[in-house]
């Protein structure tokens, strides 16, 4: 069974940093697509970066150039590192995993997933 768990979520002003982790159980990154969502209440939860088998990494145009994701196989744990934060990154903040075997970069546009982490909040003041 796959457990997906967030962690590093906080609050920091604008232009601050936090880096997000997800802890992964009962799964193998080698075979499995890995990213990070986010979410405001109200809203779609959106894709934010993806990170392909071969570390090949994808992300939203909203945070390109501020946002990065990269995976420790050894310790079986996915980061996401945040700089530059910006109030509209506010949000939950979500870890996921499909096996879907195509470039990993299309699960941002989809909305159901293999596996979910609980979220993490991150709120960014101005």
């Amino acid at each position: 069974q796959v457990q997906l768990v967030e962690s590093g979520g906080g609050s920091v002003q604008a232009g601050g940093s936090l880096r997000l982790s997800c802890a992964a159980s009962g799964i193998s990154y080698s075979r499995y697509c890995m990213g990070w969502f986010r979410q405001v209440p109200g809203k779609e939860r959106e894709g934010v970066a993806a990170i392909d088998r071969d570390g090949m990494t994808s992300y939203a145009d909203s945070v390109k150039g501020r946002f990065t994701i990269s995976e420790d196989n050894a310790k079986n744990t996915l980061y996401l590192q945040m700089n530059s934060l910006k109030p509209e990154d506010t949000a939950m903040y979500y870890c996921a995993a499909d096996p879907y075997t195509g470039p990993c970069r299309a699960i941002l546009s989809w909305s159901a997933l293999d596996a979910w982490g609980q979220g993490t909040l991150v709120t960014v003041s101005s």
